[in-house]
């Protein structure tokens, strides 16, 4: 992956043509207006948000954007993501779409809700 050298998110999503670019930064306000809190990473080569523990990822690539919540957030906002390319802890947004915000926003708080209680 081209964006391997990235140390910083803002490097990581200016690898990207600007289309893609636009739907990164909208997936990344998304977050951070769901878990303003969180600080912002490059882990395993890939955007990362962090409370305590790693909370979402995402990743750009040719076709589509990554969106990684983890495996409860995915089963738990299953008929929501009926409509999109879904694995057991991911999500892929076509790039020929909007990224859907609100339910980013929700996927994410329902995440931080999930970190939390296992702080408990």
């Amino acid at each position: 992956m081209h964006t391997a050298a990235a140390k910083t998110i803002d490097e990581y999503i200016a690898t990207f043509p600007a289309a893609t670019q636009n739907l990164l930064k909208q997936l990344r306000a998304a977050i951070l207006e769901a878990a303003p809190q969180a600080t912002e990473r490059i882990s395993y080569g890939m955007p990362c948000f962090r409370t305590t523990k790693n909370l979402v990822y995402f990743g750009g690539y040719s076709k589509h954007i990554g969106f990684y919540p983890g495996a409860a957030t995915i089963a738990h906002f299953e008929t929501q993501l009926s409509q999109y390319k879904h694995a057991k802890g991911s999500v892929q947004f076509p790039l020929t779409e909007a990224i859907p915000s609100a339910l980013i926003i929700q996927m994410t708080e329902f995440r931080l809700q999930e970190l939390l209680k296992k702080e408990k």
